[in-house]
């Protein structure tokens, strides 16, 4: 992913999200910022096709929604999948399961132990499909994934898994 990207980037958040999930280019960008190296988009020619956004993180509380900074903790232990997006004209072209595997090699590359994500509007059987399970969490990550909505689920999967596709 390039800043020159992030054009095509809102447009397909747009298109895929509803209600209080969309994120501010700000907030995008801040992590883009932070971590430009685990932000990835799929593109077919000139057309951006789908895009993700991960982060070094801690596994025991994910990023905020919609937050206006980023830093990155100094110690992650695990890399976060914090959107995949793939343009609703465009599923099921395997876009998105490719950015997927780019993720969990960057996952490896880094040498971390775990992913881990927030699953929105009722996506934890997709993330079930690449070994992603859901995690039970104390009353912080209960906090931060109440910015998320009432059906988000944090998910984790340990690095040695081996993805379904």
């Amino acid at each position: 992913m390039q800043a020159s990207d992030f054009d095509s980037v809102m447009l397909i958040q747009a298109a895929c999200y509803s209600g209080d999930i969309p994120e501010s280019r700000n907030s995008l960008q801040a992590k883009f910022d932070a971590s430009s190296e685990t932000c990835l988009i799929a593109q077919c020619e000139d057309q951006v096709l789908a895009y993700l956004f991960a982060l070094p993180w801690l596994s025991t509380a994910p990023p905020s929604l919609n937050a206006s900074t980023c830093h990155l903790p100094v110690n992650p232990d695990c890399l976060y999948l914090h959107d995949l997006s793939v343009s609703p004209h465009l599923r099921n072209t395997g876009a998105g399961a490719a950015l997927v595997r780019m993720f969990f090699e960057l996952q490896q590359q880094a040498g971390l132990p775990s992913a881990c994500l927030v699953a929105v509007q009722n996506s934890a059987p997709f993330w079930r499909r690449f070994g992603f399970e859901v995690t039970q969490g104390d009353a912080v990550l209960a906090e931060k994934l109440a910015s998320y909505g009432a059906d988000a689920r944090f998910m984790q999967r340990q690095a040695t898994l081996t993805p379904v596709m």
